[in-house]
């Protein structure tokens, strides 16, 4: 369950009008912090990301569902669930179904989260969006930051 917190402050890009993207990266900066307090693990900083995304959806955030030529059933299926799940309002969640997941995640390690492994991950995503992308992405940070020197 995402804290409060995150939930106000994701309500309050949308308001702002700003992407679902934005708004969904509330709840992956939350789950990093969970990893890194130590409440669980994940296997790789893909993961962590993946439980943020849905837990993003879950909340109502609304996010396009994964794309690809070679996406598997068991990717697209849990966002499309918990897109569903999220346009329905919040249910109390199965008590059975939350403990198992924490003990589950407990077991993993915790450098998922770890700055070097979150920075391996950015650059190979980067290097997998092209130069194209990259290049849009400096002058939208440009925009917004100004140039570094």
């Amino acid at each position: 369950m995402p804290e409060p917190e995150v939930i106000e402050r994701a309500k309050r890009d949308k308001e702002e009008g700003k992407s679902p993207g934005t708004q969904a990266g509330e709840f992956v900066r939350e789950e990093m912090h969970r990893i890194r307090e130590g409440k669980h693990g994940t296997e790789n900083p893909k993961q962590a990301i993946a439980i943020g995304l849905s837990k993003a959806r879950r909340a109502g955030v609304e996010l396009s569902q994964p794309t690809g030529g070679n996406l598997s059933e068991r990717t697209r299926q849990p966002a499309q669930r918990d897109s569903e799940k999220g346009r329905q309002g919040n249910r109390r969640p199965s008590r059975t179904h939350s403990r198992a997941m924490s003990r589950a995640l407990k077991r993993e390690e915790h450098s998922a989260a770890s700055p070097a492994n979150l920075s391996r991950q950015a650059n190979s995503a980067a290097r997998k969006r092209g130069s194209g992308a990259r290049k849009a992405a400096a002058r939208r940070a440009v925009r917004t930051k100004g140039s570094s020197g």
